[in-house]
């Protein structure tokens, strides 16, 4: 395994477990500033403070990334840039940092558990199936596509200011969890999912490998195809 790999390894591992703790956080923040500014209970107010937190955390997790050398905290965003034939990964450097990214995001599962005041604990928890087994399937797959495919586009073709990038951002982020609530969670991310099934014992389950796992990645594959089929990459000229 090369320098390289070893580093993007180590720079996943990392942001993984901050991510997937900060994360976990996002509710009982949202549930403090609403009620602070007194406007707990109202859904507008709380998706409208949802959203400009999870910006928060994408606009600095974003620097972060860049600081460890391009790490990442989403195995299906890992893929959806390999299959759409962008950055340095190929699939033996993929087949390292998928488990980083899951003990990862396992250690920051553990890690929140342990801080959380206990009145708060109540607030914590991953992503769960609430629908039969092929449709919350056939659920995380879609909000997989579309959010890989907003981030292609958001990332590569939107607009040039980092600010209103990662507000855009946000807003998938947020419209897909409200959208996916009622099927899988969602998750959208198979790291994340595999920390909190880890931690409530199904993390060998077929639910968690084909709902979480399986199926995210079709949806972040497909979406990478369809991407670069509606955006083909320029061809280079060839000199005379």
């Amino acid at each position: 395994m090369g320098g390289g790999v070893v580093k993007a390894v180590i720079g996943d591992a990392v942001i993984t477990f901050l991510w997937v703790f900060c994360a976990s956080t996002l509710g009982i923040f949202t549930s403090i500033i609403a009620t602070a500014l007194g406007v707990d209970g109202g859904l507008t107010s709380s998706l409208l403070i949802t959203t400009v937190l999870v910006s928060i955390l994408v606009f600095l997790f974003n620097w972060i990334g860049d600081a460890l050398g391009g790490a990442s905290f989403n195995p299906t965003g890992n893929a959806s840039f390999y299959a759409a034939g962008l950055g340095s990964d190929n699939l033996f450097s993929l087949a390292f940092r998928f488990p980083a990214q899951a003990l990862g995001a396992l250690g920051g599962t553990l890690a929140i558990i342990q801080v959380v005041p206990p009145h708060y604990k109540h607030m914590l928890g991953g992503p769960s199936l609430k629908v039969d087994l092929h449709t919350g399937a056939i659920a995380e797959g879609v909000l997989t596509f579309i959010i890989s495919f907003a981030v292609l586009f958001i990332v590569l073709r939107g607009p040039d200011n980092p600010l209103v990038k990662t507000w855009m951002l946000s807003i998938s982020t947020v419209a897909l969890v409200v959208a996916g609530s009622g099927y899988t969670g969602p998750s959208m991310n198979p790291a994340n999912a595999f920390g909190w099934a880890y931690i409530n014992n199904r993390h060998n389950t077929w639910e968690q490998f084909y709902v979480y796992w399986i199926c995210p990645f079709i949806g972040a594959i497909l979406a990478a195809w369809v991407f670069r089929a509606l955006f083909p990459p320029p061809t280079k000229q060839k000199k005379a």
